[in-house]
C-alpha cells in the first residue's frame, strides 16, 4: 500500500512577491554579510530552493514558514525582481500556526540556527495549547532545553499576561541556588 502522502516540495507554485508576507514569530536574524552572500547566491544561481508558505484563504496571501530572507533579496534587489518575474518558487504547508512556528524553527535549528529568540515562539506554543513533552519532540530538542529556553519561571507569568523579564529570572535562579542572596 503506498502512501497518500505527498512533500510539498513536489508541487512548487510561482507565487507573486505582493501577495506573500512575513510571519509574525519568527526572530531569525542574519548578518550582512551573510545576506551580501545569499544575495550573491541568487543572482548567479537563481532560486534553488522554494519559500515555505502557509496559504491564507481568507486574505488570500501566503505566510512565510521558511524562507523569509530569500524573500527579503527580492523586496530589495530590482535586479532579481525583474528577472524573476516579480515570482518567488513556494511549497505550501496546511498547518496551525502552532504547527507553522514548530516547523520555522525545525528549519532554523537545521540548518544551525538555535536562537535565544526562539522563546518568543515556545511562548506561542503554550499559549496554544502545546505542552513542553510535545514541544520537546516535536523540535527534536531535549526537556532541559526547553525548559531553559521558556524559562520555567517565567512561563507561568507570561501565560497569564503579566510582564516578566529574563533579569528577574537570572536574579530567581541566583537566589534559588543561593539564599542568602536575599
Amino acid at each position: 500500500m503506498k502512501n497518500k502522502f505527498i512533500s510539498p516540495v513536489y508541487n512548487i507554485i510561482a507565487v507573486p512577491l505582493e501577495k506573500m508576507e512575513a510571519n509574525d514569530y519568527n526572530p531569525n536574524h542574519v548578518a550582512k554579510r551573510e545576506m551580501d552572500l545569499l544575495y550573491q547566491s541568487i543572482k548567479s544561481d537563481g532560486y534553488t530552493m522554494p519559500i515555505v508558505c502557509f496559504y491564507d484563504k481568507e486574505r488570500d496571501k501566503y505566510v512565510i514558514v521558511d524562507g523569509f530572507h530569500r524573500y527579503t533579496i527580492m523586496l530589495r534587489y530590482k535586479n532579481i525582481f525583474e528577472r524573476e518575474n516579480g515570482m518567488l518558487p513556494v511549497s505550501v504547508i496546511d498547518k496551525d500556526i502552532s504547527d507553522r512556528m514548530a516547523s520555522t524553527i525545525r528549519h532554523n535549528r537545521a540548518r544551525g540556527k538555535h536562537e535565544v529568540e526562539l522563546q518568543a515562539s515556545l511562548v506561542g506554543m503554550l499559549k496554544s495549547g502545546w505542552d513542553e513533552i510535545k514541544i520537546m519532540k516535536e523540535l527534536g530538542m531535549t526537556l532541559e532545553e526547553v525548559q531553559r529556553l521558556i524559562g520555567i519561571k517565567g512561563i507561568a507569568s507570561e501565560i497569564m499576561g503579566v510582564p516578566y523579564s529574563i533579569e528577574r529570572q537570572i536574579k530567581e535562579v541566583e537566589e534559588d541556588i543561593n539564599p542568602e542572596l536575599d
